[in-house]
């Protein structure tokens, strides 16, 4: 195999291609970048001589073809939507797929032909799924088979934010280092886990108030709030009978509180359009949500609606993000929760010299010699700039990683799979290790 594909050349694609590109000159391997916008794929691949940027339209089914068929690995980090597309080409032409995407039912479905095929379409293998799944699951396997232990609580946090800066203003802490959209509408649903040995639920409009609060040793504190549906690892990473499963999401302290404003508005609801939006303020969007009263300010009305302290940290924060200026939104039209992403871009837009940072956390309880221990890993990975980010490394890295160790012959596992074996998580993690993302274990005696 000499030929490697990456369909999309976004801002998470940037350290997976720069990565490729360097193994592809020491192996002698091609590395097409394809995008929609050929100058976007042009630059990531910098006129490297082992590189091609080609423009590509997903939706044109002969040049999809035509592109796949040419090549061994592809990569996509296309929409996930866009995944079963792509791997049903990759099934036509026997190529193996790789992917950071969660696997979607469509994908699970062609298991049995990729097997029969002898190709691989490995799927959640970036930061968050991937990082998470083999930094936990080695851990676990190591409770399970080596210690012969059972493991008996299982938490997992993982958080994109902004690398601390006493030089930045901003009171969230806060970027975006990845989709907004997903940002804005995180969390909708309800929330299951279990904790006790009891299954627990969490609804919308709760989940922003019901936080864990999470010290990491020299970088401080976070709140973490629960992800959607922690139950889907019961299976995934063989727990059944765990007390204890709860994963999160991690923020910097004040920020769940503050959120919730948004939560308790209805400005995350993204199930209707917005009437006038063309002519709607940051101040207009907010006075929307709140009861008619000429006499009060919309500050004062959403202070006195939701309970807070009009001089408070929830209030500076909407402030500094300009919720209350009269400045026009910018959109034709839009639901409440794409015009407040609109909104939030304007401020948490990061800079081209800011840098952001990927904090992960587990914990793992299990009982050994009538004593309860428990294990703490934590990785945190500062970005170098708006380019060069955490975020990207981090989602990036472990799909090379995987590609190269499939290049080479290192990889025996066919059909749709995770990389939650040791023969994916072992060497991903371990070269991980060396490019700067390790994690850092500490195991104490509970009782």
């Amino acid at each position: 195999m000499n030929h490697i594909l990456v369909l999309g050349a976004g801002r998470s694609a940037t350290s997976l291609i720069s990565y490729l590109l360097e193994a592809a000159s020491e192996k002698g391997w091609t590395v097409s970048v394809a995008d929609y916008a050929l100058q976007l794929a042009e630059e990531k691949v910098n006129n490297h001589p082992n590189g091609k940027a080609i423009a590509f339209n997903i939706n044109k089914d002969d040049e999809k073809e035509a592109l796949i068929a040419k090549n061994d690995v592809v990569i996509s980090m296309l929409p996930a939507k866009f995944h079963p597309t792509v791997a049903e080409t990759c099934l036509k032409f026997g190529k193996h797929l790789i992917t950071a995407s969660y696997v979607s039912e469509d994908m699970k479905a062609m298991d049995q032909q990729a097997k029969e095929k002898g190709i691989l379409f490995l799927n959640e293998c970036g930061l968050d799924p991937g990082i998470d799944h083999m930094s936990a699951k080695k851990v676990i396997d190591f409770i399970r088979n080596e210690k012969g232990q059972q493991l008996r609580a299982f938490e997992s946090f993982t958080g994109g934010l902004l690398a601390p800066d006493p030089k930045d203003d901003n009171p969230w802490q806060y970027g975006f280092t990845w989709n907004p959209r997903n940002v804005v509408l995180a969390g909708q649903g309800t929330v299951k886990f279990i904790q006790e040995g009891r299954y627990k639920y969490i609804p919308y409009p709760k989940l922003f108030r019901r936080i864990e609060m999470i010290h990491i040793p020299g970088h401080g504190y976070f709140e973490g709030y629960a992800n959607r549906d922690s139950l889907k690892y019961l299976e995934v990473y063989e727990l059944e009978g765990i007390q204890t499963l709860y994963r999160g999401t991690l923020r910097r302290p004040g920020f769940c509180k503050a959120w919730d404003i948004f939560v308790q508005l209805g400005a995350t609801d993204d199930s209707y359009e917005m009437e006038s939006v063309t002519q709607m303020t940051h101040r207009q969007f907010i006075n929307s949500f709140l009861s008619f009263n000429p006499d009060d300010s919309v500050e004062l009305k959403l202070a006195h609606y939701l309970g807070l302290d009009k001089d408070g940290a929830e209030m500076h924060k909407l402030n500094w993000l300009g919720l209350f200026d009269e400045e026009p939104v910018g959109l034709m039209k839009g639901t409440p929760a794409q015009i407040l992403e609109h909104i939030l871009k304007k401020k948490w837009t990061i800079s081209p010299d800011q840098k952001d940072q990927i904090v992960m956390w587990h914990l793992f309880d299990y009982e050994e010699q009538g004593k309860t221990k428990r294990i703490r890993s934590a990785m945190v990975a500062n970005g170098e700039n708006a380019m060069d980010t955490a975020m990207s490394k981090t989602v990036g890295l472990p799909l090379g990683i995987a590609t190269k160790l499939l290049m080479e012959g290192k990889i025996e596992a066919r059909g749709v799979q995770i990389p939650i074996t040791p023969e994916f998580y072992n060497p991903i993690l371990a070269e991980l290790e060396t490019l700067g993302f390790d994690f850092v274990e500490e195991e104490v005696v509970l009782d």
